[in-house]
C-alpha cells in the first residue's frame, strides 16, 4: 500500500545498523528484515542497504556505507555510490565511506585525504580508527607519513 512504502525507507534506516550487531540473533533478524523488504522491492539485500546512502539524515547514510563496507562481495556494485559519500557534507560519513572503501580494497589517494583529517579529531576512539585505516591503506598512504 501507498502508506507502508512511506514509512519503508525510515524502517530501512533503522534496521541498518542492527545488520552486523554483536549478537547474532539481532544480525539475523535485520538480516531477515532487508531480505524480505527487498524481496517486495525486487531488490537485494545490498541494494535495500545502498537505498540509504542518500537519506537525508548523516547518522543513516553513515549506518549504510559502514554495512556496505561490512557486507563484501555483495556490496561491490555499490562502490561507487560509496564513494560518492566521500563528499558528503557530514565528516561522519566520508570516514564511514572511507572506511568501506577500505575493506573492499579501493582506497586510493581521495580515502587516505579523508582519513588524514581524523588523525587529529577530538575524539580518541576516531584518532584509533583513523590510524588504524592508515595502516591497512598500506602504500596509498606512504606520502602522508612523517
Amino acid at each position: 500500500s501507498k502508506s507502508s512504502e512511506h514509512y519503508r525507507p525510515v524502517a530501512v534506516a533503522h534496521v541498518v545498523p542492527l545488520r552486523f550487531s554483536d549478537n547474532d540473533d539481532i544480525q539475523h533478524a535485520a538480516k531477515d528484515v532487508l531480505e524480505e523488504i527487498g524481496k517486495a522491492k525486487g531488490q537485494t539485500e545490498a541494494e535495500v542497504i545502498a537505498s540509504i546512502l542518500s537519506a537525508r539524515d548523516a547518522g543513516d547514510r553513515k549506518a549504510a556505507c559502514e554495512s556496505l563496507g561490512k557486507l563484501g562481495e555483495a556490496a561491490e556494485q555499490y562502490l561507487d555510490a560509496v564513494a560518492a559519500c566521500l563528499k558528503d557534507k557530514e565528516s561522519s560519513v566520508q570516514f564511514a565511506a572511507c572506511l568501506a572503501l577500505q575493506k573492499h580494497g579501493k582506497a586510493g589517494e581521495a580515502e587516505v585525504t579523508v582519513v588524514v583529517q581524523y588523525l587529529k579529531h577530538e575524539d580518541w576512539p576516531t584518532r584509533r580508527a583513523a590510524c588504524q585505516a592508515m595502516g591497512d591503506l598500506g602504500q596509498a598512504a606512504e606520502p602522508h607519513l612523517g
